[in-house]
């Protein structure tokens, strides 16, 4: 006979898959070939050069570059990839067939290994200095959990894109199977990846960037938290003189954990930016599968969060794009210029430690001017507080 029992880890597995797969729909996902090349042309079409830092092995199907299988050592790459004229700020237009249609669809324009980490960081470089002096910034992307490696690429194009950045844009795509039963899987990579990407953080500081932008999403933020924690005192003061942000998007972190990292790393320079929905559905299933410890891209307690030290963005309110509204980070890059000025305008973070937490509301244009009264209808709540952090932690 065989047994009916299952282990509560495997029941929320099953869960989880289950639900995700309600989420996901039938939608058919790229994961050979996404990167077929087309070099038609396309009026208005806009092309994105993205460097590429990945522990992912290497896979020779054509136009597909990388699959979920872990590499034995860091590989490198570079892509080009364009965006119609006809792009949707937030979305990422899939071509039905591949190549795709440049006028209609994001398309490959170019894709190449790199041989080397010496290579990678001549690029890096060389793409530094094409830029006037002010623009000499890093835009460093890390995904989450059940990503394919065009996914991560195209996602990250799409914000860069709709937040018309100017800085060099750097994925860092880690061992994620993109399969929704491999979240134990994907955890375990993101872990093995923590190596790779001090390498990588510290390759950008070496650089001849001013300032380093650091985007997380979901499984991201807990591979990003954990190499930050493991990193020297040393290493962590060189990466901290050139970092611009950290912005931690829907992160899947339990709180806790969370927590113990921010008193570790003790006083820093520049808060944690915490983009958090209470809607998310996918944070609700994975805390189910994490003995219902909450996550930190879901997290309820706003307040404890600022007091520890982060600005917290909550887009509860924003439509999602995704049936599992674990992706609305997305649409926030259409308005990224507003939201960096109001998170470096000194309101945001000058007044005095008695005044506690500042719920900014969606009152917005009081902070970025004038210039920026779109975003005072964006649904969001920016909650914030002195640049401060849990003290007394070991370094």
């Amino acid at each position: 006979m065989v047994s009916s029992f299952r282990t509560p880890i495997t029941h929320a597995l099953l869960v989880l898959t289950a639900a995700l797969v309600v989420l996901a729909g039938c939608a058919s996902r790229p994961e050979v070939g996404a990167l077929a090349l087309n070099t038609a042309p396309a009026d208005g079409a806009a092309s994105h050069n993205i460097l590429i830092v990945t522990t992912r092995a290497k896979d020779e199907r054509p136009g597909t570059y990388f699959n979920g299988e872990r590499a034995d050592q860091v590989n490198y790459a570079e892509a080009t990839i364009s965006v119609p004229p006809t792009h949707k700020p937030g979305s990422i237009e899939w071509p039905a067939i591949l190549p795709g249609d440049p006028a209609k669809n994001f398309v490959a324009r170019g894709a190449a290994y790199l041989p080397s980490e010496q290579a990678f960081k001549t690029r890096l470089n060389q793409e530094l200095m094409k830029r006037p002096r002010k623009d000499r910034e890093v835009f460093l992307f890390i995904h989450g959990y059940n990503t394919l490696f065009a996914e991560s690429l195209y996602r990250f194009v799409q914000f860069t894109h709709d937040a018309d950045q100017t800085a060099v844009p750097v994925l860092f795509t880690w061992a994620s199977r993109g399969r929704l039963q491999d979240y134990l899987y994907d955890l375990n990579s993101a872990a093995i990846a923590r190596d790779a990407l001090e390498k990588t953080l510290i390759d950008l500081a070496d650089s001849k960037a001013d300032h380093i932008t650091i985007l997380a999403h979901s499984m991201g933020n807990y591979l990003l938290m954990e190499t930050i924690r493991q990193m020297p005192l040393s290493l962590r003061h060189k990466l901290q003189r050139k970092i611009h942000y950290v912005v931690l998007a829907a992160p899947d972190i339990d709180i806790d954990l969370f927590k113990a990292n921010l008193r570790r790393l003790g006083t820093i320079d520049k808060p944690f930016v915490v983009v958090l929905s209470r809607d998310d559905r996918a944070l609700r299933l994975s805390r189910a599968l994490s003995g219902g410890v909450e996550r930190l891209g879901a997290f309820s307690e706003d307040d404890e969060l600022v007091e520890l030290g982060a600005i917290v963005i909550d887009v509860t309110d924003l439509k999602a794009e995704d049936a599992a509204h674990h992706s609305k980070f997305a649409s926030l890059a259409e308005f990224s210029p507003e939201l960096q000025r109001a998170l470096a305008n000194g309101s945001l973070t000058s007044a005095s430690s008695a005044e506690g937490p500042r719920d900014l509301g969606t009152d917005l244009g009081s902070f970025v001017g004038n210039t920026a009264q779109t975003a005072v209808t964006l649904p969001i709540r920016i909650i914030t507080a002195p640049v401060r952090i849990a003290t007394g932690g070991a370094p």
